[in-house]
């Protein structure tokens, strides 16, 4: 007797399921082996006019600006640094857990200050921009300072729907520019590096003008200042800049080369996806998340 419709399908059904509960799930491959496999269109190179090079005693601090985030911010660093600006001046405050900041600390003396060179004045706050046009890559994690999350030119940024608005995110490594009360009172010359907990409360607050891609580890060992805000009590305390340059005005043979992992490419996606499920020998639990400020961003020296 043949079989009914009915029963012909939940056999089949039956039969599908223990072919797919026979296949075996696929290994699981550590983030550093996923970029082992990476292909070379997944990398790209920085661009030596959106690259600063923050020199120290202890080595080299290398900084990708966001042009995109904040135009007339950038425009302005680069103005300074090609002038020299901060050559010879000093990272003259590290606060536990939070920042650390440079430029000059005198600047309200005139006698003391720095001339400003070319560089303007006075700008408008860039805390966020629109949204359309921008190549979002979001994350399906939930966010507790944002809609959604994700990536733009690899940095870690965050948009919302409602208003069409997009901004770059603070996580660690995050490059600011300080400002006083008032929002439009930065000029690009005063800027910080986020050393501690990614401090998300800031974002929307302040101009975010780019991310150190490079040498994190100089800067989060810098010894920390007195309390309550980290700023030193004596001018022999703080950490002398041997200078601070465009990639640019420097000669190739004297740039540090670098690429970065391209956040639209599958080999991110399945370096983030590795990091949010990690099923290694470690892992008893995959945590099925992954914080925004938690990815990776990949960073290379070109192979030879």
């Amino acid at each position: 007797m043949p079989l009914r419709p009915t029963l012909l399908a939940l056999a089949l059904l039956s039969t599908a399921a223990c072919a797919l509960a026979a296949t075996p799930a696929a290994p699981y491959r550590s983030p550093q082996q996923i970029l082992d496999a990476s292909k070379p269109s997944d990398w790209r190179t920085l661009d030596p006019a959106n690259t600063l090079y923050l020199d120290l005693d202890t080595g080299r601090v290398v900084i990708e600006l966001a042009p995109a985030f904040a135009p007339q911010h950038v425009g302005n660093i680069r103005t300074l640094a090609h002038e020299h600006f901060w050559d010879g001046l000093s990272i003259y405050r590290s606060q536990d857990n939070f920042v650390v900041q440079f430029g000059d600390p005198d600047g309200e003396e005139p006698d003391k200050a720095k001339s400003l060179g070319s560089a303007k004045r006075h700008l408008p706050a860039e805390f966020q921009r629109d949204a359309k046009g921008l190549a979002f890559q979001a994350l399906p994690d939930s966010d507790g300072w944002a809609p959604q999350v994700g990536f733009v030119d690899g940095f870690p940024a965050a948009r919302d729907p409602k208003d069409g608005k997009a901004w770059l995110a603070h996580c660690y490594g995050t490059l600011g520019a300080g400002r006083n009360n008032d929002e439009d009172s930065s000029i690009g010359a005063e800027l910080y590096v986020v050393t501690g907990q990614s401090p998300r409360q800031l974002d929307r607050n302040i101009t975010v003008v780019g991310r150190v891609v490079k040498g994190m580890e100089l800067l989060s060992v810098i010894p920390r200042g007195p309390d309550p805000m980290g700023f030193y009590a004596k001018p022999e305390q703080r950490t002398p800049i041997r200078a601070i340059t465009l990639a640019s005005d420097l000669p190739e043979a004297q740039r540090t080369p670098l690429q970065l992992l391209r956040t639209d490419t599958q080999t991110f996606r399945d370096v983030a996806e590795a990091r949010r499920n990690r099923r290694d020998d470690f892992y008893k639990r995959p945590a099925g998340h992954i914080d925004l400020c938690n990815v990776p961003l990949p960073v290379r020296t070109p192979p030879q």
